[in-house]
């Protein structure tokens, strides 16, 4: 005999509005089955547009049934009360009493499958889902309260079990139009949904892992099979773990150890290692996230971390963790791989170990987490580009005008380097923060070394300067007569002194200005302009003599009369702002008076002290970096400048050191104590006598530190006042709007023209597989005919630009792009990217891409849809939409090319 159906509720419910409004006199409906106990014995039904109260009772024989229609009757003889008698009594044994008011004569069977399809308000059911009795039972068990949303005249089966998914296992993660791997794994780790699929009938769970299995992947039959036993939670740490098993140090040991991991041998070994490649996908996707979202990155990174640690945890006891190390996830692996860097970066710094270190940061770039501990990978490539600049030859010192040059094109960049690097690695390690340290005394070495033959040199220069006789130097009192006027051909210029702002801080800021929103220019072909500043280099001399184009000392008074003045010689009003005349009244972040200004044809300046402050508060010693948002009014400054197409002139007064000494190292004791960084009396170790007529305090002789350890004053973050390169250089920047602007005889500066060799160098792999020349190609070269020019030479080795470009894959995607780009350009693109340490300005990568003044943002994108493959980002927009950044280990996979 057939099992009796359980019936409920809501099979009752479907039942009565599908026969019942065909029959609405009828009161007694008798049902084949078992009514379930859980579900209401009355309950309110609407039946063609009339409600009707519906009575439910089990009865398990004729007798039963009669006696329960004659209660009916009697207790409700007039109400149009319907009672539905759910039996296991054969339809042959009633007799024609009850047949008589039963509707249709008789006991009904429920057809589960016509329910369903009546459920969803379908005209017509798929007929696999008869054949599939757990989706038909699954359907009616999980209705939700507002019902099944309709889903057309037809109820396919992928709709009806897509529909089931979202009411069981629930959550955004698995709705209906997205379902994929990406989903399937986010519902593994949230709360709820893994527990309900956990409690689902064995059919039921079988049903949706095959389906799943042939929409998703076998990856989805590991998932959920890792669901069924409670482990879902775990499902992308172990994803992580069984990498150890595809690399190509696996073994089958390995494969064993992660089977028991997993539960036991009850997954393919294709399943396995599409699982393992889905989890790959979607952490890397995860990590990208994390890197890019902005406010919500704390949230994204934490679920990486979290995730990869707990990868770390479960390996931890097993013959897995010491292979996982290898790993470009977890945790160890970073450490391991900075530990290798700091083994490389060990010793003198020599050619040999240099191309050892950049294979070893390379590796270290290579590791997802790096991108999520800036910081972190920050003080590991500085360290690489302090021993790169160790490695080349000793730099020489000819002359004033030749160190203040090479402290603002190259030396300010070792200080910005040697700033991060101080701070440091985060983890603590022994093995990093001894080998960071010996780079960083190793650069601080030659910096001194440096700022001493400076200092020298200073000394014999000071006595006879003059503007008349600058020893090819630009003066801090001549940088408004040689940069600023000749900004005046168009609209006025802005000058914003940005107080205490050193190279290193400099060259920072213009790497984020320059290129993409600004286009930086110069009247000196191929390199930035930087001044001297009055002796010594504290404010009341350099800022008052840069402002009134004047050497003098004085204060803000003295300033703003003289800015005015300076520019009435050249028949421009001069409006100077300081402090307190900059901020605006509320809904208002300048002031009128300024905004008024900046609105006219006047020369306007303004003095921003965030960085002199931060020298005086304790708070520039502590940070990594400066930003233009670091910088108080200088975003909304820049942002009125565009507005009224003035070019803006980025300049300091003096730069300054920071404070390295030892944790209690008081001030030096010294006669003659005017200020931190300059005394008068006699000179001693680490200082230098400076007379003549540059030196505006002490009676025309002062005594100030070359040493950037030496200080006279209580400790603070930084000083100004000495004799070294970076107090004594002043960094100006020039910032226009347009191109249009550039004045005659000036030169646009490319972003990646401004950094020195040493700090963006190509890396050794890429060099050799680039432009090495192969050493089996032995045939004397032909003269090169016209058409032989485009060739390439025999035996040279091809591009990574190249190699990808050729690509079967490459050319899948250049399917998808609209007139694209000429794969040429591409390649030079790639190619250009691998030079620059896989990041380079949007600007460069147009001009790269030979789309130079063309619109860059464009190009970025078509770029991303070429390189993208499946939403991977080989390819991301970085730094507030300012640079192009690729993930050269990604581009490899991607595209299958090996590894150089």
């Amino acid at each position: 005999m057939a099992a009796v159906p359980e019936l409920n509720r809501r099979v009752i419910e479907a039942l009565l509005q599908s026969e019942l409004p065909s029959a609405p006199e009828r009161r007694l409906v008798l049902v084949h089955g078992r009514y379930d106990a859980l579900s209401p014995a009355e309950f309110n039904l609407k039946l063609a547009g009339a409600t009707r109260r519906v009575h439910v009772t089990d009865q398990p024989s004729v007798l039963g049934i009669a006696e329960a229609w004659q209660h009916h009757q009697k207790a409700l003889p007039s109400s149009d009360d319907v009672l539905v008698v759910t039996t296991a009594v054969d339809d042959a044994h009633l007799g024609w009493d009850l047949r008589a008011y039963a509707l249709r004569r008789g006991i009904r069977s429920v057809d589960r499958a016509e329910i369903v399809k009546q459920r969803f308000g379908a005209a017509d059911i798929d007929p696999r889902i008869r054949r599939e009795p757990w989706l038909v039972d699954a359907l009616l068990d999980a209705e939700p309260t507002s019902g099944w949303r309709r889903s057309g005249s037809v109820l396919t089966r992928d709709a009806a079990v897509r529909a089931l998914i979202g009411a069981r296992l629930g959550g955004d993660e698995l709705g209906e139009g997205t379902l994929d791997m990406d989903g399937l794994l986010a519902w593994s780790q949230r709360a709820g949904g893994p527990e309900r699929f956990a409690e689902l009938p064995p059919a039921e769970q079988d049903g949706l892992t095959n389906w799943l299995g042939d929409v998703i992947g076998g990856a989805a039959t590991v998932v959920l099979g890792l669901a069924r036993i409670g482990r879902a939670a775990d499902a992308m740490a172990l994803g992580v773990i069984g990498t150890v098993t595809t690399g190509p140090m696996a073994s089958a040991d390995s494969a064993v150890a992660f089977g028991a991991l997993l539960g036991g041998p009850q997954f393919s070994g294709a399943h396995r290692r599409a699982f393992i490649e889905a989890v790959e996908g979607t952490l890397e996707r995860w990590v990208a996230e994390a890197e890019n979202s902005g406010p919500s990155a704390g949230h994204a990174r934490s679920r990486v971390v979290d995730l990869v640690r707990r990868a770390d945890d479960l390996a931890a006891g097993t013959e897995l963790a010491e292979a996982l190390a290898e790993n470009r996830f977890v945790p160890t692996g970073l450490q391991a791989r900075l530990r290798s860097l700091a083994t490389a970066l060990s010793g003198a710094p020599t050619i040999r170990s240099v191309a050892a270190a950049e294979a070893a940061l390379v590796s270290v770039r290579g590791h997802a987490l790096a991108r999520l501990y800036p910081e972190r990978l920050l003080a590991a490539e500085m360290a690489v580009r302090v021993q790169r600049w160790l490695a080349a030859p000793v730099p020489t010192i000819e002359s004033v005008a030749s160190g203040i040059d090479a402290q603002f094109a190259d030396w300010g960049w070792v200080d910005r380097a040697l700033s991060a690097l101080w701070l440091g690695d985060s983890s603590a390690d022994l093995i990093i923060s001894r080998a960071y340290r010996a780079v960083y005394k190793a650069g601080v070495a030659r910096r001194d070394s440096l700022d001493e033959t400076f200092a020298q040199r200073l000394s014999l220069w000071t006595t006879g300067a003059t503007t008349q006789a600058p020893g090819g130097c630009l003066l801090i009192e001549d940088v408004m007569d040689t940069i600023a006027r000749p900004l005046l051909t168009g609209q006025a210029p802005l000058i914003i002194v940005l107080d205490g702002m050193s190279s290193a801080v400099a060259v920072e800021l213009a790497e984020q200005l320059a290129g993409r929103t600004w286009t930086e220019a110069s009247p000196k072909a191929g390199r930035r302009s930087a001044a001297v500043a009055a002796i010594p280099s504290v404010t009341r001399a350099s800022r008052a003599s840069l402002l009134t184009g004047g050497l003098t000392t004085g204060d803000q008074a003295t300033e703003k009369d003289g800015f005015a003045s300076l520019w009435r010689k050249h028949h421009r009003d001069g409006a100077l702002f300081h402090k307190g005349e900059i901020a605006g009244q509320a809904g208002h972040r300048l002031s009128e008076p300024l905004i008024t200004a900046l609105a006219e044809d006047v020369v306007v300046g303004v003095v921003l002290n965030t960085i002199d402050d931060a020298l005086d508060h304790g708070r520039e010693g502590d940070r990594v970096g400066w930003r233009p948002a670091d910088i108080t009014y200088l975003p909304e400054l820049l942002d009125a400048a565009r507005s009224y197409r003035r070019p803006v002139v980025l300049v300091s007064d003096h730069g300054h050191v920071l404070e390295r000494s030892a944790s209690g190292e008081g001030p030096l004791s010294a006669e003659g104590v005017e200020s931190a960084r300059w005394r008068t009396g006699t000179a001693g170790f680490g200082e230098v006598e400076l007379a003549g007529p540059r030196v505006l305090y002490g009676n025309g002789r002062v005594v100030a530190p070359w040493n950037a350890s030496i200080r006279y004053t209580p400790r603070k973050s930084g000083y100004h006042g000495g004799a070294s390169l970076a107090e004594m250089t002043v960094p100006v920047l020039v910032l226009l709007p347009s191109a249009e602007l550039l004045p005659k005889g000036w030169s646009v500066l490319p972003p990646e023209s401004t950094a020195p060799l040493w700090w963006a160098q190509r890396r050794a792999e890429e060099t050799t597989t680039s432009r090495a020349p192969s050493r089996r190609a032995t045939t004397k070269p032909k003269p090169a005919s016209p058409a032989s020019l485009f060739e390439v030479e025999v035996g040279t080795p091809k591009s990574l630009g190249a190699l990808v470009v050729e690509t079967d894959l490459y050319t899948t995607q250049r399917a998808f792009v609209r007139k694209p780009p000429n794969k040429s350009d591409i390649a030079a693109v790639i190619d250009a990217l691998v030079a620059a340490d896989n990041t380079i300005s949007l600007t460069a990568a147009a001009a790269a891409g030979g789309r130079a003044g063309r619109s860059p943002e464009g190009f970025a994108t078509i770029l991303q849809r070429l390189l993208n493959v499946e939403g991977y980002p080989v390819l991301s927009v970085v730094d507030g939409g300012q640079n192009l950044r690729l993930n050269l280990e990604l581009l490899r996979v991607q595209f299958k090319i090996g590894s150089a």
